[in-house]
C-alpha cells in the first residue's frame, strides 16, 4: 500500500498544516511529507502547490487516487482511514462535542489569529490584544476548561487520549506561549502537556530550524 502523502507549508508559520501533521505523526501513520514554501516570489513553489490541488493552498493529502484538502477534512479522512487511532472520541455525545469544538476552531477566533500569527521564531513578548482577541482567549479557555472536566478522568487531553480537537488547537498552544498571553494555569497545564506531545516537539523543533523569513508575518 503507498503511502500517505501529506503537502505542508512553512513549519514555521503555518498553523493549517501542523494541525493534519500532528494528527498524523502522533499516530505513528506513516506519510511522506513535502514542505512547499510560502508566500515567495518563486513561481515554481506556486505550481508545485497547484500540482498537489487545483485550490492552491495546503496543506493537502494523497492517498492513492484520493485528494483531501482543508485542515479539518485531512482530519476527518485520517479517522475514517485509521478507525483505530480513534482521533474522534467513541461516545456518540463527547464526539459530537468534539466535533463542535473542532468546527468552532475551524471558523472562528479570527482576531486572535490575525493579531497573533503563529511564528515559532517570534522572542517570547506579550501583544496588547484587542476586546475582540481576548473574548477569543476567553473562550478557548472555556472550551479547554469544559473538556477537561468531562473527559479528564480518561486522560490528559481534552477527550481523554490525544485526538482531532487536540490537533486542531494545536496551533493555539504556541499562540499562547508566543505572546506571552496571560492564561489560567489549568490551560497552562494543558498547554504543558501538548508541549511534552513528541510530534508536537518535533515539529517545533523543525519550525525553529527553517531560515525563511515572511517580513509580512514578522510585523507582530
Amino acid at each position: 500500500m503507498a503511502a500517505l502523502k501529506l503537502a505542508i507549508g512553512n513549519k514555521n508559520y503555518s498553523s493549517w498544516s501542523m494541525r493534519p501533521w500532528l494528527a498524523l505523526r502522533a499516530n505513528d501513520i506513516p506519510f511522506v511529507e513535502t514542505l512547499i514554501p510560502l508566500y515567495t516570489d518563486n513561481p515554481a513553489d506556486k505550481e508545485q502547490i497547484l500540482s498537489f490541488s487545483r485550490a492552491g493552498k495546503v496543506p493537502v493529502l494523497v492517498d492513492g487516487d484520493v485528494t483531501v484538502w482543508d485542515s479539518l477534512a485531512i482530519i476527518e479522512y485520517i479517522a475514517e482511514r485509521y478507525p483505530e487511532v480513534k482521533l474522534w472520541p467513541d461516545d456518540v455525545a463527547a464526539r459530537a462535542h468534539a466535533r463542535s469544538v473542532c468546527a468552532e476552531m475551524h471558523s472562528g477566533f479570527v482576531p486572535l489569529r490575525n493579531e497573533c500569527g503563529m511564528n515559532l521564531h517570534r522572542p517570547v513578548r506579550p501583544l496588547v490584544l484587542s476586546a475582540d482577541a481576548k473574548a477569543n482567549v476567553a473562550r478557548i479557555e472555556e472550551i479547554w476548561r469544559e473538556c477537561r472536566t468531562r473527559y479528564g478522568a480518561k486522560g490528559p487531553f481534552l477527550f481523554g487520549r490525544f485526538g482531532a480537537a487536540d490537533a486542531m488547537y494545536a496551533p493555539v498552544v504556541h499562540r499562547l506561549r508566543t505572546y506571552a498571553i496571560d492564561v489560567a494555569p489549568d490551560t497552562k497545564a494543558y498547554m504543558e502537556t501538548m508541549m511534552a506531545l513528541p510530534a508536537f516537539q518535533e515539529w517545533t523543533r523543525d519550525g525553529l530550524a527553517e531560515t525563511l523569513v515572511i517580513e509580512k508575518f514578522e510585523d507582530a
